[in-house]
């Protein structure tokens, strides 16, 4: 049990195990002790399932209710944590079966080769969102799992073959471990675990973000992202382009079109953000362990800049490979980023 206890003490598992038996009693603050130091890996196995931090506040709330209310079934022969994830998969397989999985714009329809000006977003889709924080206070392994091309990959997963990839490669769980999660076979779970292997193999890159920024370094890569921040401001086309990569992408959920190559996405940026939108301010951020920028678009109304969008960068070497821009000021709360500047 010692692994699910992190309170710093002379013996936490001890104090785990008192906590434990006075949570069966019915004491709430004695559960929530011991749920704390999981919340934010079980809050990101969530995200992981779901795709939307939105959803994963519901799911994970839901879980400790669950987990709560059906504690007196914990046996103890798994660890607190293995028992916390199987009801947290379980509750996450309940919301993917009544609402199915979120999307990118690049999953509805083929690259615009220009600009389109009247795009208006879609309100029937459920889009992907981004996730906030993961940067070098986590560890690599928990940024790799939330990347942007990792969680649009296993969107395209059905619920069991996206949980059992999750619980075996990510979270270590062994295939019998997943078989009693998901209330079926061994086999089965094998079975799902080759399908959704062959699946993320044909849609995520080898080379991990994480892998990629370490190469470039934390200096370069904010210099990067101010080069990129200061080129929207400054309405500056030549510098935006020198940033990105010959086969670029940029994509806007909720908005359906999106743009690939450097053509089209100078056409893009020129016609739009560079020259229709008006003053831009910036902020730096962290998102699915990538790179991003906060951006704020000048309202007169409010006489503020308020919040328009969370644009996630993808680098490959020294460039930025995808733009993928969140937009909707209900992105910024979970980054504790302001709904305005100045």
């Amino acid at each position: 049990m010692s692994e699910v206890f992190s309170a710093a003490s002379a013996d936490p598992a001890t104090e785990g195990a008192e906590d434990l038996v006075r949570a069966r009693a019915g004491d709430d603050a004695a559960f929530n002790r011991l749920v704390r130091p999981l919340r934010r890996e079980l809050h990101a196995h969530c995200y992981r399932m779901l795709g939307s931090t939105h959803d994963a506040d519901d799911a994970l709330q839901d879980a400790l209710l669950r987990a709560w209310r059906g504690l007196a079934r914990f046996e103890g022969r798994s660890s607190l944590r293995s028992w916390l994830y199987t009801v947290a998969t379980r509750t996450c397989l309940d919301t993917i079966e009544s609402r199915g999985r979120r999307a990118l714009p690049m999953d509805l329809g083929p690259a615009s080769d220009r600009a389109v000006l009247d795009d208006a977003p879609l309100t029937d889709v459920a889009w992907l969102g981004p996730y906030p924080g993961t940067g070098p206070g986590e560890r690599y392994e928990q940024r790799e799992a939330v990347e942007l091309a990792f969680v649009a990959a296993l969107q395209h997963l059905p619920g069991n073959q996206r949980a059992a990839l999750l619980l075996f490669e990510v979270l270590g769980f062994s295939a019998a471990e997943i078989a009693t999660t998901m209330n079926t076979s061994t086999t089965s779970v094998n079975s799902a675990l080759a399908r959704a292997r062959k699946l993320v193999a044909e849609k995520v890159p080898s080379a991990s973000q994480q892998r990629t920024l370490r190469q470039i370094g934390d200096a370069r890569v904010r210099e990067i992202v101010a080069g990129y921040s200061t080129a929207l401001e400054r309405g500056d086309a030549d510098a935006l382009v020198a940033l990105l990569t010959e086969d670029v992408t940029w994509s806007m959920p909720p908005l359906p079109h999106w743009y690939h190559g450097l053509d089209a996405v100078t056409d893009f940026a020129v016609r739009v953000p560079l020259t229709s939108c008006g003053s831009w301010r910036h902020r730096p951020a962290t998102a699915n362990g990538q790179p991003a920028v906060a951006c704020y678009l000048r309202n007169d109304d409010a006489g503020a800049h308020v919040a328009w969008s969370i644009n996630v960068l993808t680098l490959s070497g020294e460039r930025i490979a995808e733009i993928t821009s969140f937009v909707g000021p209900e992105h910024f709360t979970p980054f504790g980023l302001p709904s305005s500047l100045p």
